[in-house]
């Protein structure tokens, strides 16, 4: 079947190896089957065992070694041949002849002899048996599938006939004027005797028609267009020298610039010296003065001497006259020495002169270009949080740049001059690891086109939160209510919904409406440490409450059923939703603050302010919760400054889990951990 001939490309690729002789390292001819199971063809075992009539008539000679072309053997292979050839040769002294072992007999003796080959196969001298070559069977199989290879191999290269029927003969020429290949019975019928077809030009067999048609077309097309081929080399040649001429100007414009720094940097350099030589000599001359007041303190010196010649006057008129002017000057002597100071300080501190801010500004210093347009950084799309992810676009969208700068730094009070860390970033976003927890930092950005940069965008403070990230789930196992609470399957979301349930319940209410929270606890806890989380509420949450539950107090949690009174049901009901409920906190096995109607509320607490509207501030977007175990103290945090709304102790005996609780139409998300994949897919954004 011809189906069955023509194997699939890979099939005949992968059994290519199969189909080599050992000895030719070609495709098989005739293979034959060894006793060993190997096949070799029959005109490669022909050849090597004439190599050993060879080596045998020569006794051992280097013509022994050599073979036919056809046949490529290797060493370990001429090694045994000879070993053989020696074997027979010392046969041969004791009488025996031939190309193997046998009993001396006469060359023309009929009685058979057997054989030894060595075959390339397994490495191995095999013995053919009293026929020898004869004897060997020739393998059709293998002969079969070496010619299917055959006709495979020719067909994936050949150019088969355009015109033939199923299945397509390989052709074997090419019209040119038809531009089509036709095997010879199909080109004789197409292009019969007699006929203006018969005079079209044919080729062997290709499917590149017309190349020197094309070709020609070509070169017509190319001196068609010579004049503008000219003026384009006359273009590009005055490019070149206006180039030329723009870039020295351009170097002389830099170099003047320069010149000019260098020159104010020279003038302040000048003036720096000439204070510091000027302070110098006036500070050298008070202190050689007093060196020289000092010296005349000595003994046979100066006023030492002066008034020892003074005392030896007679006249008591003359030293009374004399003494009175001396002593002043002996008691300040005597002053100086008790409380000895240097006429002049030896330091220059007041001389140092700061660069730092000058040493920034020029390692700015670079060509710019009022096309680039400055990047803004977008801070609804930068958040801060277990990293920080920080966004910038540029506000016309055009002229952007090739690759960005973004640079941070600390702010601290203690090192106000905190260097700048600059990273390269070929995105509009970048997610930055290993910031200190608690801390604030100045964020800036510039774009780079080539050599050219735009100036740096305006500075954004993000504060970092004030403890390390903690991650959890909600937890859909310990007190969830399916019925009432609602979680996405990856179970960072939470809704409440009340459906039928809550309506069939309130159809045997009368007056008011008395109901209970449902609640919910992360999957995770906290023994010890410091740790923060943060998550959004929906605008449209009517109330729910977030805080932290002990594991201690977990069932007692939902098992409370008088844990929250609707507004309606309370007498001096009349303020927003919630303003009354956190009232009760204080009374909860739990710590857990009120949102409600996009607004905060602050516990009722000693040190809380009295008037209720204090108590109630806006509901951040973003509202983050600190846990100090190690202090017993919990604050809730508006997640997107960092800034601590309201702080509380907390009884941190067990393992402390968050807590969240909803009532009414509410919805709660946990908010999501940056990692380096959310920057590339708010860059695919």
């Amino acid at each position: 079947m011809e189906g069955d001939r023509l194997e699939s490309p890979v099939a005949i690729k992968g059994i290519e190896r199969e189909l080599i002789c050992p000895a030719c390292k070609e495709l098989f001819t005739h293979p034959l089957i060894l006793p060993c199971q190997h096949n070799v063809c029959h005109k490669c075992v022909k050849e090597i065992l004439f190599a050993f009539e060879d080596s045998f008539a020569d006794g051992g000679s280097e013509s022994s070694n050599q073979s036919s072309p056809r046949i490529k053997i290797s060493s370990s292979s001429m090694d045994r041949i000879d070993r053989i050839s020696r074997s027979a040769s010392q046969r041969r002294s004791f009488g025996w002849r031939g190309f193997g072992v046998y009993t001396g007999r006469k060359r023309n003796s009929l009685t058979p002899r057997s054989s030894l080959f060595p075959c390339p196969g397994c490495q191995r001298d095999i013995d053919l048996g009293e026929r020898g070559i004869n004897g060997l069977f020739r393998n059709f199989t293998l002969e079969t599938i070496v010619e299917r290879y055959r006709q495979a191999a020719r067909a994936a290269i050949a150019i088969m006939c355009d015109f033939c029927k199923p299945p397509p003969q390989e052709s074997t020429k090419s019209c040119m004027d038809c531009s089509a290949s036709y095997c010879n019975e199909c080109f004789k019928i197409h292009h019969p005797w007699g006929t203006v077809k018969a005079q079209h030009e044919y080729v062997g067999p290709t499917t590149n028609f017309r190349p020197k048609e094309k070709l020609s077309k070509d070169v017509e097309y190319l001196i068609s267009k010579e004049s503008q081929v000219k003026a384009h080399i006359t273009q590009l040649d005055l490019l070149l020298k206006e180039t030329e001429c723009n870039s020295e100007r351009a170097k002389e414009e830099a170099s003047h610039s320069f010149e000019k720094l260098y020159q104010v940097l020279e003038e302040k350099k000048s003036a720096a010296l000439r204070a510091i030589e000027v302070s110098k000599n006036l500070r050298l001359e008070k202190l050689q003065t007093q060196a020289e007041e000092y010296q005349g303190l000595l003994e046979n010196n100066g006023l030492v001497g002066y008034a020892q010649e003074v005392l030896k006057e007679t006249d008591p008129s003359c030293f009374v006259q004399t003494a009175k002017q001396l002593h002043v000057r002996i008691q300040k002597a005597t002053e100086s020495l008790k409380s000895f100071r240097p006429a002049a300080e030896t330091t220059f501190e007041d001389f140092v002169v700061d660069i730092a801010k000058q040493e920034e500004i020029l390692g700015d210093l670079s060509f710019h270009s009022n096309g680039l347009e400055i990047p803004e950084i977008n801070e609804e799309q930068s958040r801060m949080y277990n990293k920080a992810l920080i966004s910038w676009e540029c506000p016309g969208k055009t002229d952007s740049a090739d690759i960005y700068v973004l640079e941070y730094r600390k702010l601290n009070r203690e090192e106000e001059s905190a260097t700048w860390q600059k990273i390269e970033v070929c995105s509009k976003s970048k997610v930055i690891s290993d910031l200190d927890d608690n801390s604030s930092y100045a964020f800036r950005v510039r774009g780079y086109k080539g050599s050219i940069c735009s100036p740096w965008s305006q500075e954004v403070i993000l504060r970092t939160p004030p403890a390390p990230v903690f991650s959890f789930l909600f937890d859909d196992k310990c007190g969830y209510n399916s019925e009432h609470l609602l979680l996405n399957p990856g179970r960072t979301s939470v809704e409440s919904r009340a459906g039928f349930p809550l309506l069939l319940g309130s159809e045997r209410m009368q007056v008011g409406c008395y109901t209970t929270l449902d609640y919910i606890i992360g999957d995770t806890g906290i023994a010890k440490g410091k740790h923060f989380w943060a998550f959004h509420v929906e605008a449209y949450s009517y109330l729910v409450k977030v805080g932290v539950v002990s594991s201690n107090k977990i069932q007692k949690l939902f098992h409370n059923t008088n844990d929250v009174t609707s507004p309606r049901n309370e007498q001096d009901s009349g303020h927003d939703s919630g303003s009354e409920d956190a009232f009760f906190d204080s009374s909860q096995p739990f710590t857990l603050v009120t949102l409600g109607m996009k607004k905060f509320f602050i516990p009722t607490t000693p040190a809380a302010p009295k008037d209720p509207a204090s108590r109630i501030l806006p509901l951040p977007s973003c509202l983050g919760i600190c846990l100090d175990c190690d202090k017993g103290k919990v604050g809730f945090y508006d997640a997107g400054c960092m800034k601590c709304l309201y702080e509380c102790e907390v009884d941190c005996s067990g393992i402390m889990y968050p807590a969240f609780a909803l009532m009414g139409g509410a919805a709660v998300h946990l908010e999501e951990a940056v990692t380096a994949k959310y920057g590339e897919y708010r860059n695919d954004i």
